[in-house]
């Protein structure tokens, strides 16, 4: 009995892991495969019970609706319990006849063989990342999901797992080099069942109730009426809806997707069953999934089969041998997708860093828009058919103007000079942090930036820290003055919003954010990265004191995951007491305003009789001057020192 590919919703998929090997006894429902395409990760589960026989597909290859999987020996119950019977009117019966049948046995033997396969780099989110350790060797015995490097960019340190396991053969990468996905990790060499088979034809009498002739079965078409669409086997106990793509009174087809679900593991399309139009929707965004929920509600259409099926006749004069006919590739679908896709390979790649659904990159290939220009409304920042609908909207209704010759603009520094002939040079490599920051460092180059300088007198706010340093260092929390700064710059933005805010890309209107999200820079041997301390307005200056500690440690263990990374739309960055009296921080697009704090230091202050000693803390706030006023921003910075000055009002 073979097992094949049932239809999983793509031309074909890769086949990840074999879950089973020769000899193993499975049930009706256990999984045999793991299949991945560019939807989802899909598990294939067995429709009979049994021994496996043979395995006759390998890691690493494609199949397609049809293809075969394994040969089970069926267990002789379910074997008598699975054989069809033909009810045909008793008039058309003959006799029981005795005729000589044909009796196909099929002989397998298996064996172990080994087989190289190559590790690449996943989807990791960016273009390009540099390799910053490799955890093996070669050797190396490695399971599933065991890391083998990490990969680092301006957005997160990333550990990579191995999709297969085996032992190590080859490393083809070094620490420090530049990779992007499909880039050969390693090669792993594998073991795995591989079938050969024998195929010997017997001939046996057998005695058969059956006539010779084929007995028609009638299939009756499906009937109109409502239908529930329901979750299918995700491979995950919960997804939640991300997009929903189809609306009431719309007509769908079979296999078209209806929403889009997302776990930790994938987004996947899921498809509607028949075909119909849909009277209902029984889910919302954001709705958690299990499977057997009810997704939709379809009229469906009535549905006649295209032939009847007919059954085979039981006596054949010869037996022929089994044949593996391999899946009918489909010639329409490459034809329609030469013609469709406008993009070239440069903006393909551009797109596959955007996050969306196959669909909407499928729309985007047609149209032969780049979605990086699309602005985004889904949740998680995902863009959405409606947003690609709007974005051509937009282009097309804009009003056709006068492309000017443009003026020269400054597109790169020219190369360096020779110094040869001045003593020479020596060229060292920046640090692998230093060098993917230099593109987000270099769009302040468009940003007329202007910094406003100031002075906070933090004397009794010190003196507080003093008293509370002690209590807080017995829990094991470092607090330093960086808690109390953030804090009280937390509640500033609330009532001062546009520094907290984006400058919109018609640059014509202000983007308000309805959070306060403030970068930290963090100093690191490899340079400066910046993690996310979320809501501090929100928090007490002791949850404040904690994160600042878990962030600057996961920062300085490169441990940051991406999510610490984004989302901020406000910076400070400190020089601690390293020194200086102040500086011009850079504004960190796409932010609009950035403080930078120097070492506080004791100065005299004239308090109308004599001078008195205070402890003054240097502030330095850069701001993009076409969002922020100079005057407003001269009153933001007094506020703050106001506030700095006696930050306990803001906590009563």
């Amino acid at each position: 009995m073979q097992i094949k590919t049932p239809d999983i919703g793509v031309d074909q998929a890769l086949v990840a892991e074999i879950l089973v090997k020769v000899g193993d006894h499975i049930a009706v429902e256990d999984s045999i495969v793991l299949l991945e395409s560019d939807k989802a990760s899909v598990e294939v589960p067995s429709t009979s019970a049994g021994v496996v026989k043979a395995i006759l597909v390998n890691v690493g290859d494609n199949v397609a609706e049809g293809a075969v999987l394994i040969e089970l020996e069926a267990e002789a119950a379910s074997a008598a319990a699975e054989t069809p019977v033909q009810t045909v009117a008793p008039a058309a019966q003959p006799a029981v006849s005795t005729a000589p049948v044909a009796e196909v046995k099929v002989a397998t033997a298996a064996a172990t063989t080994a087989q190289t396969v190559e590790v690449k780099v996943p989807d990791i989110g960016v273009e390009k990342a540099l390799i910053s350790e490799i955890l093996v060797k070669v050797g190396d015995e490695i399971a599933i999901d065991d890391s083998i490097v990490v990969v680092e960019s301006d957005k997160a340190s990333v550990e990579v797992p191995s999709t297969v396991a085996g032992t190590i053969e080859r490393i083809l990468i070094q620490s420090g080099d530049s990779i992007k996905e499909g880039v050969v990790l390693i090669e792993v060499k594998t073991a795995v069942t591989a079938a050969s088979e024998a195929t010997a034809v017997e001939q046996a009498p057998t005695q058969t109730a059956n006539t010779s002739a084929p007995a028609t079965v009638a299939v009756a078409p499906v009937a109109a009426g409502l239908v529930e669409v329901t979750v299918p086997d995700l491979g995950v106990d919960k997804a939640t809806v991300s997009e929903i793509l189809v609306k009431v009174g719309d007509h769908v087809a079979a296999q078209q997707s209806l929403c889009v679900v997302e776990s930790d593991k994938a987004s996947v399309e899921v498809p509607s069953t028949v075909a119909g139009i849909i009277t209902a929707i029984h889910i919302t965004l954001g709705q958690a999934l299990t499977q057997g929920t009810a997704l939709v509600a379809i009229e469906s259409e009535s549905v006649q089969p295209a032939a009847p099926a007919t059954a085979a006749p039981v006596a054949t004069p010869v037996a022929q041998p089994t044949v593996a006919a391999a899946p009918t590739a489909k010639v329409t679908e490459p034809a329609a997708n030469a013609s469709t896709d406008q993009l070239s390979v440069e903006q393909q790649a551009e797109n596959a860093k955007v996050y969306a659904g196959p669909a909407v990159r499928k729309l985007a290939r047609e149209l032969g828009l780049v979605l990086a220009n699309v602005k985004s409304s889904g949740p998680h920042a995902r863009v959405i058919k409606e947003d690609v609908y709007a974005y051509v909207k937009t282009r097309l209704t804009a009003p056709a103007t006068t492309v000017a010759s443009p003026a020269a603009m400054l597109s790169g520094l020219p190369k360096l000079p020779d110094f040869t002939s001045y003593g020479g040079s020596e060229t060292k490599v920046m640090t692998r942090l230093q060098q993917v920051s230099i593109p987000q460092l270099s769009l302040n180059n468009f940003i007329p930036q202007v910094t406003q300088f100031d002075l906070a007198d933090i004397t009794e706010l010190e003196a507080w820290r003093g008293e509370l340093k002690a209590g807080f260092k017995k829990q094991g929390i470092s607090l330093t003055i960086l808690a109390f700064i953030a804090k009280a710059l937390a509640h500033l933005l609330k009532e001062e919003p546009y520094f907290a805010s984006h400058l919109a890309d018609d640059q014509k209107s202000v983007v308000l954010r309805n959070e306060i999200h403030i970068g930290i820079a963090v100093a690191t041997p490899d340079g400066l990265t910046v993690p996310v301390l979320r809501n501090p307005d929100q928090k007490s200056i002791k949850q404040i004191a904690i994160e600042l500690g878990e962030l600057s440690q996961k920062a300085r263990d490169k441990k940051l995951s991406p999510k610490d990374l984004q989302g901020a739309n406000f910076t400070i960055t400190s020089l601690g007491s390293i020194g200086g009296t102040a500086f011009t921080p850079l504004v960190n697009w796409p932010q609009v305003a950035i403080l930078g704090i120097s070492p506080a230091t004791m100065q005299p202050v004239w308090n109308g009789v004599s001078f008195d000693p205070r402890l003054m803390l240097p502030l330095s706030m850069s701001y993009d001057h076409r969002v922020i006023n100079g005057a407003d921003a001269a009153r933001f910075t007094n506020k703050l020192t106001k506030l700095l000055a006696d930050i306990r009002n803001i906590l009563l």
